[in-house]
């Protein structure tokens, strides 16, 4: 999941694996064959801490992938929850709540990026015709 990097001992990409994949510290120095106060200690060289936080950057970025491949699933099912007259009443209401309410949530994301864009467009000229 790491990519390795030159500046990273082979024990060291070990343990940012390790440290991926294992929620707490102790199990991943174990998992890393390292003590605890080395991978403690090596938190606080600015090579390590760099390279894991772009290793937990790149391993949340295939999670929010992994969700997106999967959202056209979590619709259908909610869609047919939604207008199963066998499904209570409740659970029914409950879909339809969902639904409407994250169609909300993208609409508004939408705004704001165009929003941003324009503002962004806008800087840009501005930076240009200020020259």
């Amino acid at each position: 999941m790491a990519a390795p990097d030159a500046n990273l001992t082979r024990k060291q990409e070990d343990a940012i694996i390790a440290l991926l994949s294992n929620p707490r510290i102790e199990d991943a120095a174990r998992v890393a064959s390292v003590g605890v106060r080395t991978l403690m200690r090596w938190f606080k060289e600015p090579v390590f801490e760099k390279a894991y936080m772009k290793a937990r950057r790149t391993a949340f970025r295939h999670s929010l992938a992994r969700l997106q491949q999967m959202s056209g699933a979590a619709v259908s099912t909610l869609g047919k929850i939604m207008v199963d007259q066998a499904s209570p009443a409740s659970t029914r209401v409950r879909a339809a709540e969902c639904i409407l309410n994250q169609g909300a949530k993208a609409i508004e994301i939408e705004d704001i990026d165009v929003r941003v864009s324009e503002l962004e467009r806008a800087a840009e000229q501005s930076k240009t015709s200020g020259r």
